[in-house]
């Protein structure tokens, strides 16, 4: 059997109890993406799954919980999973994309975790502040990032009560000792509700794009105990630096080359020191708050920090 054969015989198991969808189409999806537009296995997998989770229109009473189970937020630790999660809503944003109804972000006693809910699912409207039974929702990541999505299969309950949300902010003091590949002046998909940084020109879902600039910084910070990979935004990146957005369009176009960005930036950052506070998503830390430190944080302080682990 082949590897996409295999793959769609597994997404075709996930769904063919909740709709009517036969393996060959599922092994179709997978080889035009994986062959035609060379999008990675995991990639391709990704993408055919949240295709059938927003085409499905399934009836919440052909749906059984026995598909899901309850779990934490801090559980959530890979993709394509169906869970039940009781959580209280933080945080709402503004949708970029007609199919999608709400976003925002959820909390539980062990952390918090993105949501995307369908506008297909016509599910009730969250409200910020509620605390919510979710049941039959699916798991998904992207770069290192969990989040779940809300679909026609979910069954929403609101609960009179109040919820404690945890607290899963990082902080880190140590010196910044390498830098990624893809930092720097990057481009991304400009397509609906996606943000991934093009290869070649190319999106691994949505194919050849004309991409839109963004800064970005993937760097490894060593507190001395452990390496932390650190991932500085747009504006983390420009108040680290000092270099903006159009300064680095600037910088690329007079040189016709994007890497003297990424190398300028990397020869004003690695071997200094920082202490950097964001949350954690997955292997990842955001940095939110950012200092820089004048030398090594103090040993003592560091032994104490894992004596405490």
């Amino acid at each position: 059997m082949s590897d996409v054969r295999q793959h769609a015989d597994e997404i075709h198991d996930q769904f063919s109890d909740h709709i009517d969808v036969a393996v060959e189409d599922v092994e179709e999806r997978l080889r035009t993406l994986v062959d035609e537009y060379k999008v990675p296995m995991d990639e391709a997998r990704r993408s055919v799954t949240n295709h059938y989770l927003e085409a499905a229109d399934l009836e919440r009473e052909d749906i059984s919980r026995g598909g899901s189970e309850a779990a934490n937020v801090e559980d959530v630790d890979e993709p394509e999973q169906w869970i039940d999660l009781t959580a209280k809503v933080i945080e709402l944003w503004d949708p970029r994309s007609d199919s999608v109804a709400q976003v925002g972000l959820l909390g539980d006693p062990t952390g918090t975790i993105k949501f995307t809910k369908w506008a297909k699912s016509e599910l009730p409207t969250l409200e910020e502040g509620g605390v919510y039974e979710l049941q039959n929702v699916v798991t998904d990541e992207y770069q290192g990032r969990y989040s779940v999505k809300l679909n026609s299969t979910t069954v929403i309950e609101e609960l009179e009560e109040d919820l404690e949300v945890g607290n899963d902010t990082s902080e880190i003091e140590g010196a910044l000792v390498d830098m990624q590949s893809g930092s720097g002046l990057i481009k991304r998909c400009p397509e609906d509700d996606c943000t991934r940084v093009l290869q070649n020109g190319r999106c691994n879902e949505h194919g050849e794009v004309e991409g839109e600039f963004d800064l970005r910084i993937k760097a490894v910070v060593d507190d001395g105990l452990d390496a932390h990979e650190v991932i500085f935004d747009k504006e983390a990146t420009e108040d680290l630096t000092g270099l903006s957005l159009e300064e680095a369009k600037d910088m690329a176009m007079d040189a016709l080359d994007t890497t003297v960005v990424a190398d300028e930036i990397m020869d004003d950052i690695v071997g200094t020191y920082y202490r950097i506070e964001g949350p954690t998503f997955g292997r990842y830390v955001l940095a939110d708050d950012v200092a820089e430190l004048d030398g090594p944080a103090d040993p003592e302080q560091l032994l104490i920090k894992a004596r405490s682990m």
